[in-house]
């Protein structure tokens, strides 16, 4: 890390929520030439961010990045992140957190969706077939943050320099520091079913309360809702996570769903809590919002500082 930049920038993890976001998952093709294109292209990508963006300056264009276990070895090679590995899938089949292909994630957030469209096409102009896309996911906000089942999503979240400290690594990984880990998971949602609860026992399900968004009382909120199991203490202290889920849909094609993404500093309280959901606490009180979401994709991913993505581009990895 150059002596003049003791504290790496971090990429836009703790940026405000947006209206619009893009979601997109790669997978890298074979061959040295397409890694060596991909290690080029992380210096264009804070470039590209601002020459979309200056041209609507109120919109709140940003972009984040992050590499999947494999994708970093053979992208980058040693040192690698400490707690980077694959996606761990949790649960039994019928109710299972998913993994699926993903080496390169991307990000895009903006006030408006012709921001997050135009940096999305000139980010994958520039790959050209160094990746393949293998998932595309356009989210939208829903009326007052809601999620697409109606409930209020993200309430939790920390803010501030709270939000500093749940999201970034720190002195437990010093070459990493300012980086995050960031888990995604793209849900669909039984709407049928769903809407076919009453009120309070979507309540129930939730843990808080649809209008107001208030969490329920602890002697009457069921231990196998959403949110009593991903509610997750250490040493006696909440660890949070920093969520921007989108909802995104065709109402044509009776497609409802929920796009997860979480950031942490490290993937522990995000595996934790989906142990939780999937397995349950203790196993068998799984959250019974699985009853009527089903995940469908899952991956991890390393998000490096911005400085360290932009060091990136230079750090050939040594093959044996």
């Amino acid at each position: 890390m150059p002596m003049d930049h003791p504290t790496p920038e971090p990429q836009a993890v703790c940026s405000p929520i947006t209206g619009s976001a893009i979601f997109i998952v790669a997978t890298l093709a074979p061959g040295g030439d397409a890694a060596a294109k991909v290690r080029a292209w992380c210096t264009d990508i804070a470039a590209l961010t601002r020459s979309v963006g200056k041209r609507v300056p109120s919109g709140n264009l940003s972009c984040i990045c992050g590499f999947g276990s494999s994708a970093w070895n053979i992208l980058f090679g040693s040192p690698r992140p400490a707690s980077l590995h694959g996606f761990r899938e949790f649960g039994a089949e019928g109710r299972r957190a998913v993994a699926t292909p993903g080496d390169i994630l991307l990000h895009i957030r903006a006030e408006q969706m012709d921001l997050c469209f135009e940096l999305a096409t000139q980010l994958l102009s520039s790959l050209g077939d160094a990746v393949s896309v293998v998932d595309e996911v356009q989210g939208f906000r829903y009326f007052d943050m809601r999620s697409i089942i109606g409930f209020v999503d993200g309430t939790e979240n920390p803010v501030g320099r709270k939000a500093a400290h749940f999201t970034m690594v720190g002195d437990e990984d010093p070459l990493f520091a300012a980086g995050s880990y960031v888990l995604v998971q793209k849900y669909l949602h039984n709407m049928t079913a769903w809407n076919a609860l009453s009120v309070e026992a979507q309540e129930r399900v939730i843990g808080r309360t649809k209008l107001s968004d208030i969490e329920l009382d602890d002697s009457i909120k069921p231990s196998c809702s959403h949110s009593a199991l991903t509610t997750i203490t250490k040493d006696g202290q909440e660890v949070k996570i920093l969520r921007d889920n989108m909802p995104f849909g065709r109402p044509g094609a009776g497609e409802f769903g929920t796009y997860f993404i979480g950031y942490a500093r490290s993937p522990e309280p995000m595996e934790q809590m989906l142990e939780n959901m999937f397995v349950g606490k203790p196993p068998g009180n799984y959250d019974r919002l699985l009853d009527f979401s089903t995940a469908v994709t899952g991956g991890l991913f390393f998000v490096p500082s911005a400085d360290l993505l932009e060091e990136l581009a230079d750090r050939e990895p040594f093959h044996t």
